[in-house]
């Protein structure tokens, strides 16, 4: 009986250990590779680190250094043109192809497997469809001049004026399907009795969408503006595949200058202090929202 008793438990602990044993390797890797690199990095930025890491305290000079330098302004000053206008045209647009496939329209499927495509992709990938498609050599401006409109021009990836504006261009193609889903998945959740109560009221369709469909919609779009303020945050590998980060410093941003000072350029102590403030931006946006959403929940 004893020795029953003894097997039974012996039992229930592997069964209670297993789940813990199997994720106990994922969880030492992300540990290790994700929070302890983040801690690593903010340790290196009150470093004198060069080209390889070292431990020469320099205290708060890096961030100083970092807020002196010109490109971090423009990178800055880019990431704020970038980011407002990716956020806002991606929602407009997100939410009119959802009004526009919660009409029960035909194909709906097939339309949004077009819409959501995008996604699927790469950011390199993206990149370099979009640099060939605005280069003016073998793209729309060669083209359209091939057809006979000589006098066309849309030489926007080469003006240093207009150049950020062709990543907002590809991000929005990329990211608006995925916007789009999460509008959707909203708008199937709104109750359809309100919407027939305030259609029986009279209500016009301007007005029922202005005073219940969206408001209603709160929280995928709090969760579109979080997903889509820490893409273009961390936006990297679009702009290197498109641009390159110029012409000159024309679409530079905070990642790409990370990457420049850090790897390059060999100021790697300037490079982990714009890493930190990277992610301190981030955390900004993150933590508000989780909060609230846990407050919500409770």
């Amino acid at each position: 009986m004893a020795q029953a008793d003894t097997r039974r438990d012996g039992v229930d602990w592997l069964r209670d250990a297993l789940p813990k044993l199997v994720l106990s390797p994922s969880f030492a890797i992300v540990l290790v590779f994700v929070y302890g690199f983040i801690l690593f990095t903010f340790v290196l930025s009150f470093t004198d680190s060069k080209i390889l890491p070292s431990f020469g305290w320099v205290g708060w000079q890096n961030f100083e250094r970092l807020f002196g330098l010109r490109s971090w302004g423009i990178a800055v000053k880019n990431l704020l043109i970038f980011g407002s206008l990716y956020i806002v045209i991606c929602c407009v647009i997100g939410l009119a192809l959802a009004i526009l496939l919660d009409q029960k329209i035909r194909a709906e499927g097939f339309i949004r497997t077009v819409y959501l495509y995008p996604m699927a992709l790469s950011f390199i990938v993206t990149g370099t469809a979009w640099k060939w498609f605005l280069d003016p050599g073998i793209g729309l401006q060669a083209v359209v001049r091939s057809w006979g409109w000589e006098g066309f021009v849309f030489e926007w990836i080469k003006d240093p004026k207009m150049a950020i504006y062709t990543i907002v261009i590809a991000a929005v193609w990329q990211t608006s399907g995925f916007v789009m889903a999460m509008f959707l998945a909203g708008l199937r959740g709104i109750d359809n009795e309100v919407m027939k109560a305030a259609q029986i009221d009279g209500a016009s369709t301007f007005a029922l969408y202005r005073r219940i469909v969206i408001p209603q919609l709160r929280p995928a779009f709090m969760s579109a503006f979080v997903v889509l303020a820490h893409m273009a945050i961390k936006s990297y590998d679009l702009v290197i595949a498109l641009t390159g980060g110029g012409p000159g410093t024309a679409t530079e941003l905070p990642a790409t200058f990370m990457y420049s000072y850090t790897f390059t350029r060999n100021q790697m102590g300037i490079g982990a202090a714009s890493a930190v403030i990277m992610l301190m931006s981030i955390a900004a946006i993150m933590v508000p929202f989780i909060w609230s959403e846990l407050r919500e929940k409770k």
